[in-house]
Formats: structure tokens, sequence, C-alpha cells
């Protein structure tokens, strides 16, 4: 049985409170009409990327501490099937379609069944290369390759959105499709390769962050609806 990597845990737990005041900031601004102006600005854009980069980075470089890839990945792909239903029901207007979630879930059934393949791969050549391709593909959704434009042809529809090629009427608020980001995800399992865990890894421990860690999928599905419900009881209460 594999030593539990409680500083990993404590990682994700710190990413999740990063990403809860994140997305209270975006309730804030977006549902409730407050205005500001740095919210918009590129400071944000990086606290927003850090927060997307650590949780997609820390689930490759995880991938192979775990058990039972295939029933993982089913599992977190259907909770990102789950919200993406919920918001375009009740929610159209902040819609989720093919989010972190979904792309999670993709990564890990992806990379379950090609890992024989990616093996083959030493890590040393592995991690520079999805890196790389990370970087040529960042602005795919664009129709953007590195330095080259893109024909429009493969952009058609909700179906290859979910690789990275959206319609021109496209939308969601959470839209992370598999080009580029399955490529981070694959940086993080080639990463595991390259540097193994370090001892502190296991003897890192702050108790409650790291209870958040592991029970990450979870946090993720409630915080919104409760950090919604706090933030209206304030509006309501405030004078």
């Amino acid at each position: 049985m594999r030593q539990r990597l409680h500083g990993l845990d404590a990682l994700r737990g710190l990413t999740l409170i990063s990403m809860i005041a994140y997305h209270a900031c975006w309730d804030l601004v977006y549902m409730f009409g407050i205005d500001w102006a740095w919210y918009r600005s590129f400071g944000a854009f990086l606290w927003q990327q850090s927060i997307c980069w650590t949780f997609i980075l820390l689930s490759g470089y995880c991938f192979r501490l775990g058990s039972r890839p295939y029933r993982r990945g089913l599992t977190v792909f259907l909770a990102g099937a789950g919200v993406s239903a919920v918001t375009i029901l009740f929610m159209p207007g902040n819609r989720v379609f093919f989010g972190v979630l979904s792309l999670l879930g993709a990564s890990v059934l992806l990379t379950a069944f090609l890992q024989p393949y990616l093996l083959r791969v030493p890590a040393a050549v592995g991690l520079p290369l999805s890196l790389a391709l990370f970087a040529l593909c960042y602005n795919v959704p664009r129709r953007v390759f590195g330095l080259w434009e893109l024909p429009a042809a493969p952009y058609r529809n909700g179906f290859t959105a979910c690789f990275g090629f959206p319609p021109p009427d496209f939308f969601s608020v959470d839209y992370f499709p598999l080009l580029p980001w399955l490529f981070l995800f694959w940086g993080g399992f080639y990463l595991y390769g390259a540097i193994r865990p370090p001892r502190v890894l296991a003897e890192t421990r702050l108790p409650a962050i790291s209870a958040l860690g592991r029970r990450s999928l979870w946090v993720y599905l409630l915080h919104q609806p409760v950090v919604y419900a706090l933030l209206s009881l304030w509006d309501w209460r405030a004078p």
C-alpha cells in the first residue's frame, strides 16, 4: 500500500481555497453586480490561471499514485456532465460546457487507455514535449496554433468544442477543452516520472487544509452553491 502523501493533499487544499475565493469574487461581480475593474484585469486572469494550472498539473502528477483509473475518470467526467446539465437547464446565461471536471475526467480516461504507450516515452523527453505542445496549442480554441492561424472548418459544434474547436457562437463560463489542457495533464504525468515525490510530501501535514484536498471533488461540486447562498444572505442583510 502506498504511503499517503499529505503534502499533495495540502497543496490541493490550498488551491481549493484559492479557487473558492476566486469564485466568490466572480459571484460578486457577475451575479451581484459589484463594479470591480481589477477583477477583469490581467492580474485576475493570472490568479485564475494559477488555480487551473495547479489543479491540472497535480492531477497528472497524481495519476500513477492512484488506483482504478477508469472508475476515477468516469466518476469525475460524470460529475462534470452533471454540472453542465444543471447549468444549461437552470442557469443558461452562466452555463458550463466541458469545464474543468469534464477535462480531468476525460484526461484520466485517455491516459489510462494510452498509459502503456505513454510510458514508452522517457520522462526527460515526455515532460518538455508535453509542455511545448501545451504552449503551441494554448490558443487552438481561438483558431491559432503557435503563430499560425487555423482554418475554420474544424470549428463546427459542441462535439468539436470538447477537443478545442468551438463554433463561432460557442459560450461557456468554464471551458477547458482537451486541446491544449490534456498536454498540461500529461506534463504532470511525466513530471512524476522525472521527479518522484520527495519525502517532504509525505511528512507535511496541514490537517484542515489536507482534509479539503482529500475531498476535492465534493468541495468543487458544493462550493459554488454554498458561496452563493452566503453572499445572498449578506446581500439581503446589507442596508
